[in-house]
């Protein structure tokens, strides 16, 4: 189940981080959920390592914010390339 949650935390945070990302974006609606997705698993793998959460909890919302700009700003930069 907490892979399913981290996925619909994942959607609603690709969302928000593409508001949040001043600029141009590249990307269209699916790749910016996508990465949404990818912020929230990173997210919650580091915080799993960090010690911030225990196994079967994903990552909080402002942490997988967090993940998917950084993701997002990377993928920015390799597009514009």
């Amino acid at each position: 189940m907490s892979i399913i949650w981290t996925i619909l935390i994942g959607f609603v945070v690709g969302i928000v981080a593409k508001f949040l990302m001043p600029g141009r974006d590249p990307a269209g609606f699916i790749i910016t959920v996508l990465i949404g997705i990818a912020g929230s698993f990173i997210a919650t793998y580091l915080g799993r390592a960090m010690g911030w959460y225990q196994v079967g909890e994903s990552a909080g919302f402002i942490a997988a914010v967090l993940g998917s700009i950084i993701l997002l700003f990377g993928y920015r930069l390799i597009v514009k390339r």
